[in-house]
């Protein structure tokens, strides 16, 4: 097993309102998981998405990742322009070239971007889980919604398969 850690979507443009409360709960979550990625020497993947339709675009203050997290300059960047993180990325391509067939998958928004990149995966015959508690949305029932459909890993079993490998 190669496992990645995925974060996508965790930017500024989208934490406000009833997001802002979400996305805070999972950063802390995805921030002991970076933590846990990081000290094994896995790759963990940062996903931003890039709308001119609402203003988020490089070099704006939106565009960046939120200030609860930290990513490093040596970890992958990914640009998106659609939902699911595959679609037109260079992702597939990286995932493939550092021989990862597994992926643990976080972020914002759960019923959009969220799940179409975990049904993307899928579509690439890879094993993606969702990190319980770790998937933001505006809509605390979309997370349950998400969840339900999805397969979970939570941090403790995530947390001894990370030791085992």
């Amino acid at each position: 097993m190669n496992i990645a850690l995925l974060v996508i979507d965790m930017q500024k443009a989208f934490f406000n309102g009833s997001s802002k409360k979400s996305m805070g709960y999972a950063a802390k979550y995805i921030n002991h998981t970076v933590d846990l990625f990081r000290n094994r020497n896995k790759k963990i993947i940062w996903i931003q998405d890039e709308d001119e339709k609402i203003g988020n675009i490089r070099g704006t203050d939106g565009f960046k990742i939120i200030d609860l997290l930290k990513p490093k300059k040596n970890e992958k960047r990914i640009i998106k322009h659609y939902g699911n993180g595959f679609n037109k990325t260079e992702l597939m391509k990286y995932i493939v070239e550092e021989k990862i067939d597994t992926i643990i998958i976080t972020g914002y928004c759960a019923e959009y971007c969220v799940l179409s990149t975990y049904r993307g995966a899928l579509d690439n015959d890879l094993t993606p889980k969702l990190l319980k508690n770790a998937i933001a949305s505006g809509d605390k029932n979309n997370i349950k919604f998400v969840e339900n459909i999805s397969e979970i890993i939570r941090i403790n079993a995530l947390k001894k398969i990370i030791n085992e490998i």
